[in-house]
């Protein structure tokens, strides 16, 4: 956390001396951060209760004491996060929630920390589920899920450059930047989480441009610091819209459909 600390601090002092700094929006993140660590305890009780049940039905049970389960657990996680971070930008069930986390218009350090409050009622933890009742242990799971999201912190920056060879195969900031971008040849692209295998073997890479010039943040931008409406802003149009929809199949379309 300290760590964290230094680096925002670092970026700050980097940005105010060149291309400048949104402090309010900056702040606003670490408001949608507090909210979401107020929410989490009870969110993360629960996950981990529903990964403890799968895990009990699995036909075999990968030791957790064992290198191989971490090793194999590694790219079973990495996997995984690929597949429920591309469904998050493609039901718009799942977008609801990670909205949150692009809806800052700057790629600063502090967007890392802008995570939804929804995630459990957005059932991404379906997808983790299912690696419990593949055999992995959910202390397995929960760790290296954990530490995928550590890496991808100072991920949300502009102040590192491309890393040469590391970007055929690692998540780097460049490629995650492309990610974030709102430009239209740039939406859903690079899911990966700590590396970009995924991508490139699944057709959903893309190289960030030459020079930069990405506009980050939403297609329909959130014009608001109130973390409230940051953190609930997108379910508030998705259920305007299936309220505006007639019949149950219009609506269900719209939930499970495309943001």
């Amino acid at each position: 956390m300290v760590a964290m600390l230094l680096l925002i601090v670092a970026e700050f002092a980097w940005r105010r001396a060149g291309r400048g700094y949104d402090l309010r929006a900056a702040l606003a993140s670490f408001g949608v951060a507090i909210g979401q660590a107020a929410i989490r305890p009870v969110t993360g009780i629960a996950t981990l209760a529903i990964l403890q049940a799968a895990h009990g039905w699995a036909p075999f049970r990968l030791p957790v004491d064992d290198w191989r389960t971490w090793a194999a657990g590694f790219f079973a996680v990495e996997f995984t996060y690929y597949w429920f971070h591309r469904a998050s930008h493609q039901i718009r069930w799942m977008w609801a929630t990670h909205a949150v986390h692009h809806s800052t218009r700057e790629l600063i350090l502090p967007s890392a920390i802008r995570l939804g409050w929804t995630e459990f009622f957005s059932l991404g933890w379906l997808f983790f589920a299912a690696l419990a009742l593949a055999g992995f242990p959910p202390v397995v799971i929960g760790v290296l899920l954990g530490l995928n999201l550590i890496y991808q912190f100072p991920l949300h920056t502009e102040a590192i450059a491309r890393l040469g060879p590391l970007e055929w195969v690692l998540n780097t900031p460049s490629h995650h930047r492309a990610h974030h971008s709102s430009d239209a040849a740039y939406l859903d692209c690079n899911f990966g989480g700590v590396t970009i295998i995924f991508d490139r073997l699944f057709g959903t890479f893309r190289a960030e441009p030459v020079g930069g010039g990405l506009t980050y943040g939403l297609v329909k931008p959130v014009n608001s610091n109130n973390p409230l409406l940051i953190a609930l802003h997108e379910w508030g149009r998705m259920f305007s819209d299936m309220v505006a929809a007639r019949g149950f199949a219009a609506r269900l379309r719209i939930a499970i459909g495309r943001p």
